[in-house]
């Protein structure tokens, strides 16, 4: 390796591998430019690399979250916050995040490129970004929030997080703008949701030719498909139509979870908002109908994990924190290690969210020519993820693209 003033090795720790569901000691990590360059025994670190001691701790690839919401209202805006105090309230979600462990996170709605640019240029700390920007919803679906006497017509809807596109023009259209204005991915509404007005969680949403048009638009470009889906038939008809990542997926069959593997679609679930919301949803304005809607999806979600994991769909992980407080980000962790213990739940928020953003290899695992986007945490990972929860949590620091971002107890006082 040549020697660079940015290249230091972390020693004294205990690796966690995620791919096999181990803790290794005795291996330095070497990191150099932002990248893991080399995993070497501890005693191979040549002299003149800064060694950085965690003191028998344990390295944990970054997390990431792929169904976060860092440009988000109240609930009940409904436009009436600017989308520059939107912004300013996203610098602190983002950096909130990043400080949880969450080096990565796809933005599942709201957030644009301009957030993921400020990130990237330095203006506000935060996890490396995945925007979506504007949601396609049909009319009256799960993205159009208005008021049922609201018949203004408006297309940008629910506090400029969705876009209302109607047909195959419309919607080509809807993909084009996004595209252009530099998302990683399209969204779309597939189905009802749980905060909506005026749709049931049963209902598909966009005709098959619409799907069509969308994944189409998004294919050509290089981008791929995202949807919003409670309802089995909602993921079996947008998965069969080219849709790649299933967002939520709560009444998911045994049968569809088949088709999902086929097509080789990703399953996001986002458990933790049903638990986070049903204890805050009547503090933030939700009605009765938001909070019956919210018990029938929090009493399928487990279910619907035993079904994608036991037919082999690729499963990662989401929050989709966004009216209820972001610090239960990691406690979505907690419900999936339930399903399926702690060593394949650490996966689901890292090497499997790594391929659904597209970055296997490079993210969600420590491994030579990865990011070194990493996690020091004073507890085994792999016997309780209760360590990245918010009332019991071990993480003492957190390093991303090989920069110091939390330092606890300051390992990087002597480089």
């Amino acid at each position: 390796m040549t020697k660079t003033e940015k290249s230091y090795a972390l020693t004294d720790l205990h690796l966690v591998d995620v791919v096999a569901g181990r803790a290794i000691a005795g291996q330095a990590v070497v990191v150099a430019d932002g990248r893991i360059v080399d995993i070497i025994a501890e005693d191979a670190v040549e002299a003149e690399i800064p060694k950085v001691p965690l003191g028998g701790r344990y390295l944990s690839p970054g997390l990431i979250d792929c169904h976060a919401h860092c440009f988000v209202g109240q609930f009940g805006d409904r436009g009436n916050v600017l989308p520059s105090e939107m912004t300013a309230r996203a610098g602190r979600h983002l950096e909130g995040m990043l400080h949880r462990g969450f080096t990565t996170v796809r933005d599942a709605g709201g957030a644009d490129s301009g957030h993921r640019i400020a990130v990237e240029k330095g203006l506000f700390p935060g996890p490396r970004l995945f925007v979506s920007g504007k949601i396609l919803s049909q009319t009256g679906g799960h993205g159009d929030h208005r008021a049922i006497a609201d018949t203004c017509g408006c297309s940008a809807v629910s506090g400029g997080m969705s876009v209302i596109a109607d047909g195959v023009d419309e919607v080509r259209k809807a993909v084009r703008e996004n595209v252009r204005q530099g998302v990683d991915q399209i969204k779309i509404m597939g189905g009802g949701g749980v905060s909506s007005p005026g749709d049931k969680l049963v209902h598909p949403q966009y005709s098959l030719e619409e799907i069509d048009a969308i994944v189409d638009e998004a294919d050509r470009c290089g981008r791929y498909v995202m949807a919003h889906i409670y309802s089995d038939i909602g993921i079996r008809r947008a998965v069969e139509h080219g849709v790649r990542s299933i967002e939520h997926g709560n009444f998911l069959s045994a049968a569809t979870a088949k088709v999902m593997a086929e097509h080789g679609a990703h399953l996001v679930p986002t458990l933790v908002t049903y638990e986070a919301d049903a204890k805050y949803g009547a503090g933030f304005g939700w009605t009765e109908e938001n909070t019956s809607k919210n018990s029938e999806v929090m009493a399928a979600g487990l279910a619907s994990l035993e079904n994608a994991l036991q037919h082999g769909v690729n499963v990662g992980y989401g929050t989709d924190l966004c009216w209820s407080p972001k610090s239960y980000q990691g406690d979505g962790l907690l419900i999936h290690q339930k399903v399926c213990g702690p060593a394949e739940a650490l996966r689901h928020a890292t090497v499997n969210n790594a391929a659904v953003v597209r970055m296997k290899g490079q993210v969600g695992e420590i491994t030579r020519g990865s990011h070194a986007d990493l996690v020091i945490v004073d507890a085994n990972p792999l016997d309780g993820l209760e360590c990245f929860s918010q009332t019991n949590n071990k993480v003492v620091g957190v390093i991303q693209s090989g920069r110091p971002i939390r330092d606890d107890l300051a390992f990087f006082a002597e480089t």
